[in-house]
C-alpha cells in the first residue's frame, strides 16, 4: 500500500488535523532518515500518512 486511500475516504474526524500530523511525521522521518523510507520506494509523505491513518504512530494536539 502506497497511500491509505481507503482510510482517507472513511475518515470522519478533522481532516486538517490528521493532515498536519502526517506532515509533521513526514518531517520527522526525513530528518532521522528512517529505513522504512527505502522500503516505501522513497515516498516519505505516503509512509507518514499510512503510519498516522493506521495508528502505527499516535498524535495529539497541544493546546497553546
Amino acid at each position: 500500500m502506497i497511500f491509505p486511500l481507503e482510510q482517507l475516504v472513511e475518515f470522519k474526524d478533522n481532516v486538517y488535523e490528521i493532515t498536519c500530523a502526517a506532515i509533521r511525521r513526514a518531517y520527522q522521518l526525513s530528518m532521522v532518515r528512517d529505513e522504512e523510507i527505502e522500503e516505501n520506494d522513497g515516498k516519505v509523505v505516503s509512509l507518514a500518512a499510512r503510519q498516522v491513518f493506521t495508528k502505527t504512530v499516535e498524535y495529539q494536539i497541544e493546546k497553546q
